[in-house]
């Protein structure tokens, strides 16, 4: 049986699940994460969702459906029949509040249990099911025994890791500044506690696991402080707890010997600008938060991480690379790729989307930087004139039922909008046979594309004729190409959209 494709992003385009944690359970991948909407402008505003793949095919992936809802949580009027805990007014004004980055763990007792927690609320939530995909119901909130929540750290980002030693939760989150309801918080870094086997008790005092930017300075964290995103796993001798850093697109790492930790800080896995990777210091996409874990499957490690589209914060796609483990357990940094979880370079025959580009930059690298954000209760700015970014267009006339999802979906058509002078997409990689003859881009717009085999243009294959208001297939010539490359596609003249392209 043949496997499918793995591609970045790897879940449909339609569908919107940052801050990946993935875990296997039983032969299949699961993914657990916030949920965005398509265009959004707020992070997370959808229900959890889940979605898995067998461990022999991880290109094939399926909807498991809505595992949990934001109305289950009694903090947003699910009933409860015990003491509330105490948590601050939502600064974004809306009573429902939104369900953030969550993990889930196999706890002692073989059920699977989902830890989260709400915007702006300093509490971390407890939800359980006896399936890893299940309806999860919500169980307990994180405290002592006695009721009470410690005071060290904000309760944010949840990180769950359950073994014989013990359970052991890790949260935090370390702005330079201070929000509402924090002003009087002791926020050292990562903090980590220990848990009963009830799963929701505290049963030790928090501890720092890794500096955050109040205590960072003289330590290997300094350059690279603690934000946000705790991930945790165990692979061999070593505990990897990996994080998003104050710089926001990166994910880094430290290592201990002990899930109690501290970890030392060892480095960037990955950036969603490839800041860092092989020296660069331009990004090769536009930039903007990141979150995400790593994962074993049959052997094979990958990092888990997550893009921007739409050229805005909030509506962001979950992506997969893999990553090498040395000898002495550390990870180099790995660049992003078009080709994540395929077993090596995608077949170059074949037709593809413009929407897996793991380069995307406007003509002027200088230029390239963040995405677009907007503060609570703003309206989200108008994008920069320059700036190519990923979108949709909705076919009206084909609405489709995807027998994967069981849901009716609008039949999307993805593509690279705005592309001008000099903006540049790129894909990595593909395995070329030396028998490919032609491509074909489905263009929009009045301009001319160049097709190339490097990003510096050094090595241009082609150049394809004007196109027009409409969607148009243009062939271009290949000369003989063999072996693994890169493709990129940048704009000599003109300003067009760009869908997808089809090699032969």
């Amino acid at each position: 049986m043949s496997k499918h494709l793995g591609l970045n992003p790897y879940l449909p385009f339609w569908e919107t699940v940052p801050d990946g944690e993935p875990h296997v359970f039983d032969g299949r991948i699961y993914i657990y994460g916030s949920h965005d909407k398509r265009n959004g402008t707020s992070f997370c505003e959808d229900d959890y969702v889940c979605w898995s793949a067998p461990v022999d095919d991880l290109g094939n992936w399926k909807y498991e459906g809505v595992i949990y809802k934001k109305i289950q949580d009694p903090i947003n009027g699910a009933p409860y029949d015990k003491e509330m805990p105490e948590y601050e007014p939502s600064f974004f004004g809306a009573e429902t509040r939104l369900l953030y980055a969550p993990d889930v763990t196999k706890g002692p007792d073989g059920r699977y249990y989902l830890y989260y927690a709400l915007d702006t609320v300093n509490v971390i939530s407890v939800a359980v099911c006896d399936t890893p995909a299940g309806e999860y119901e919500f169980l307990d909130y994180v405290r002592r025994e006695d009721g009470t929540i410690p005071e060290v750290g904000r309760w944010f980002d949840p990180a769950i890791l359950c073994e014989e030693s013990g359970n052991y939760l890790y949260y935090g989150f370390c702005p330079p500044m201070r929000f509402p309801g924090m002003e009087e918080l002791d926020i050292p870094g990562a903090m980590m506690v220990k848990l009963s086997d009830d799963m929701h008790t505290i049963i030790s005092e928090p501890v720092c696991v890794a500096n955050g930017i109040d205590t960072a300075k003289g330590t290997a964290y300094e350059a690279h402080p603690f934000f946000e995103a705790s991930s945790i796993r165990h692979f061999g001798d070593w505990y990897y707890f990996v994080y998003s850093s104050l710089q926001g697109h990166e994910l880094c790492y430290g290592m201990a010997k002990t899930p109690e930790g501290p970890f030392e800080y060892k480095g960037v896995i990955v950036s969603n600008g490839d800041i860092g990777y092989e020296g660069n210091t331009l990004p090769v996409n536009y930039t903007g938060n990141n979150h995400g874990g790593l994962v074993e499957v049959e052997g094979a490690y990958y990092i888990f991480w997550h893009r921007h589209t739409h050229g805005i914060a909030f509506s962001r796609q979950g992506c997969a690379d893999r990553v090498v483990i040395c000898e002495d357990g550390t990870i180099p940094q790995i660049e992003i790729t078009s080709c994540g979880l395929n077993d090596g370079a995608l077949p170059a025959s074949g037709q593809y989307s413009s929407y897996i580009a793991c380069h995307l930059t406007e003509g002027d690298r200088e230029k390239v930087g963040q995405v677009i954000m907007a503060g609570p209760g703003e309206a989200v700015p108008e994008l920069p004139e320059e700036m190519p970014y990923i979108t949709e267009e909705v076919q009206e006339d084909d609405v489709v039922c995807d027998e994967a999802t069981l849901t009716k979906e609008e039949n999307l058509y993805p593509y690279i909008c705005n592309m001008r002078k000099g903006a540049l997409a790129g894909f990595k990689y593909f395995a070329f046979s030396g028998n490919e003859t032609k491509i074909g881009l489905t263009l929009r717009g009045e301009g001319t594309m160049e097709v190339l085999l490097d990003a510096a243009g050094e090595k241009v294959v082609g150049n394809c004729e004007k196109s027009g208001e409409n969607w148009k297939q243009v062939w271009i010539t290949l000369p003989k190409i063999e072996g693994k490359q890169a493709l990129y596609f940048r704009v000599a003249e003109g300003k067009v959209d760009f869908a997808e392209f089809e090699i032969r």
